[in-house]
């Protein structure tokens, strides 16, 4: 994005009307370091935090320092063991970026501070009514106990110099995996990744799909998850390695993509395929695309702990995160690539030419190529799924 649009758009920020407590919350927030705990596996995302940080110190005198995770759980952990001994004040977890089961893990056990999102100065910018991806998080209500940040939405990517015409549904893979055995894999459902690749197929092949967004039971699991099990059954054998091990996360997939192994793989990211031709980690030739029925999307959220030392330096980064000029930021292809969780009807002029400027590239698609958005199923369908996955195919 251009510098000038960048600035103009932070002189809008600092402009905005803020809630009435909002100058005693930046008050209290100067001097803060704000323990940011996030998921440390991608160096881009790890960049635009670290740009975060010296944004809002440059602004507001608040420091961001990133605590890096391989796992969401750890942080959760983490509150979890200083509520436990007692530690209600003076927690070492600032602000965490979270969704799905460790949300609900959190809301359900009183971990969390808030309401607050719905109070931020930016929040105007989100389209907050009942059913809006920055109001529900895996069926589960945010009710202003976390804010968005980033919008999420699983890719596939293939090489098109081998491939030429991708499956268009779940059930197609296992046919494109037959008449080309050990060329398709997937992460570890251990991985978050790997978990989507079956959600999105129980959604495609359950019998009542709308079963998946009440919590799971043992009847409804066992007979909306039948006809995945069969399915999986079927394309396991035709995978890399004949399904006996899969790559532990994205990044080594992505690897197996560029070393020629394999032939698909997968993302969160529908701009990463394009970031990582740029930076010479995939060839030229592949491309994003999604089921002809569309595919899972959500939104990432932070949340502060309800002991956290640093409630409003938290809440000074939540919002800026929210700044539009942050957002467009986040959103190009040269820096980050993630979608923006803002609502484009409620930007003014000035940030609708932010988003107008950003570059794009042949492997980047637009938001109407990436189909309708299915809802994530259930929190608890997700932590059953990956149980039961490893129940029956690892020794």
């Amino acid at each position: 994005m251009k510098p000038t649009l960048i600035a103009a758009a932070l002189a809008g920020f600092l402009a905005s009307p803020a809630l009435a407590d909002w100058p005693a919350t930046l008050a209290a927030a100067r001097g803060q370091t704000v323990y940011w705990n996030a998921w440390g596996g991608d160096e881009r995302t790890n960049a635009f935090i670290a740009w975060v940080g010296e944004e809002t110190e440059r602004l507001y005198g608040v420091k961001v320092a990133q605590t890096k995770l391989t796992d969401t759980a750890e942080a959760v952990t983490r509150v979890l063991s200083e509520k436990a001994a007692g530690q209600d004040n003076g927690g070492s977890v600032d602000l965490i970026w979270i969704n799905g089961p460790n949300f609900l893990a959190m809301k359900e056990q009183g971990l969390l501070h808030g309401p607050f999102a719905a109070d931020l100065p930016n929040a105007k910018y989100l389209d907050l009514s009942e059913t809006s991806p920055s109001a529900v998080d895996f069926t589960v209500p945010v009710e202003g106990m976390e804010s968005a940040w980033r919008l999420a939405k699983f890719v596939f990517n293939y090489d098109s110099a081998r491939v030429d015409a991708p499956p268009t549904t779940m059930a197609g893979f296992a046919d494109w995996a037959a008449a080309h055995p050990g060329r398709f894999t997937h992460p570890d459902p251990s991985n978050f990744m790997g978990a989507t690749f079956l959600k999105q197929a129980l959604i495609e092949l359950a019998p009542d799909p709308a079963v998946l967004q009440q919590p799971v039971t043992d009847d409804a699991f066992a007979a909306t998850a039948a006809p995945l099990w069969a399915w999986y059954d079927t394309l396991r054998p035709n995978l890399w390695r004949q399904g006996e091990s899969f790559p532990a996360n994205e990044s080594v997939q992505t690897q197996l993509l560029n070393d020629g192994e394999i032939d698909m793989a997968m993302s969160f990211d529908p701009a990463s395929t394009a970031a990582q031709i740029k930076a010479g980690l995939l060839p030229d030739s592949v491309r994003v695309f999604v089921p002809e029925d569309g595919s899972i999307g959500n939104v990432s959220f932070v949340a502060i702990p309800y002991n956290a030392a640093h409630k409003e330096g938290a809440e000074v980064v939540a919002n800026f995160l929210l700044e539009p000029a942050t957002q467009a930021r986040m959103q190009n292809i040269e820096v980050l690539g993630s979608f923006s969780v803002l609502d484009p009807a409620k930007l003014d002029d000035t940030a609708k030419a932010a988003f107008a400027a950003l570059p794009g590239a042949l492997a980047l698609p637009a938001l109407t190529d990436l189909g309708p958005t299915l809802m994530e199923p259930h929190a608890s369908w997700m932590t059953r799924l990956t149980e039961e996955w490893a129940r029956r195919y690892t020794k």
